[in-house]
């Protein structure tokens, strides 16, 4: 029989403080789908705003300065004219990918049981 690991009241407010450490960064409606987004491909400012429908300019720009401020996307001013700005995720962002695959496969099936579709 395989014995379960004992979780102590220390470690359980440890892993509840690193939960509540993550979903601090991660809030709101808007951060994990732009994350998405940039997990495969440097976009630019527009390519954003179409790719993460529903979003507003303001609200994007307001969430990737978050973002770059918590070092998970870097922001690159191109010298174009006009001027291009590009984000793409830094390594330490790209760590998110897992939890990001997860998420998805979590909902994914989610929809399934609840629908009964694909």
């Amino acid at each position: 029989m395989i014995e379960e690991p004992k979780h102590d009241r220390v470690t359980c407010n440890k892993n509840i403080m690193a939960v509540h450490d993550a979903m601090d960064i991660l809030n709101g409606r808007w951060k994990i789908s732009i994350i998405a987004s940039l997990c495969f491909n440097t976009l630019r400012f527009t390519d954003l705003l179409r790719e993460v429908e529903g979003i507003s300019g303001k609200m994007l720009s307001r969430e990737l300065k978050n973002l770059e401020e918590n070092q998970l996307v870097r922001r690159t001013v191109l010298n174009t004219q006009p001027i291009t700005v590009e984000y793409k995720l830094t390594d330490y962002g790209h760590t998110l990918k897992e939890v990001i695959d997860s998420l998805a496969k979590w909902g994914y099936n989610h929809r399934k049981r609840i629908t009964g579709r694909e």
